[in-house]
């Protein structure tokens, strides 16, 4: 097995907001064409601190997080970050790494962009072509579950 190195997009989620609003020009919206990894074994996008601060992201709460030499240590969350590879796109938070660290992509991006990785080929593809097919339990009309109490 080997890793997967995929090209993916990230951008400033506040400020695309921004510029689709008209409050800023396209030109101003903070982007980065990156490489990243994905690994199946993190949750979340971990993007180094250097890019997260040219984005622009705001940094908010702390996680601790479980390395693959299972250290603990503890790391602050910034955000929103745009995420796109190929097609899909998705909203998130990342972790911020080590400056000039690699770029991360866990399971919480894979999920909402429905990307399967194929670890034997080094691939990331769509699970369904045409749009992300996303798994939920949705409730029915009339039929909201009771909540213990």
């Amino acid at each position: 097995m080997g890793e997967i190195v995929v090209q993916c997009e990230v951008e400033n989620t506040v400020d695309r907001a921004n510029a689709d609003s008209g409050l800023v020009a396209e030109s101003r919206v903070r982007r980065a064409c990156i490489e990243g990894v994905v690994d199946t074994g993190a949750v979340m996008l971990m993007l180094p601190q250097d890019l997260v601060e040219r984005l622009g992201l705001a940094a908010g709460q702390t996680v601790t997080v479980t390395n693959a030499d299972e250290r603990a240590e503890e790391r602050p969350v910034a955000g929103p970050v745009t995420v796109k590879i190929g097609d899909r796109i998705t909203q998130t938070q990342c972790v911020i790494g080590p400056p000039r660290g690699e770029v991360l992509i866990g399971q919480l991006v894979l999920e909402a962009t429905d990307m399967v990785a194929d670890c034997t080929n080094r691939t990331l593809a769509p699970r369904n072509p045409g749009y992300p097919n996303l798994k939920m339990k949705t409730a029915l009309p009339g039929h909201i579950p009771a909540h213990p109490r």
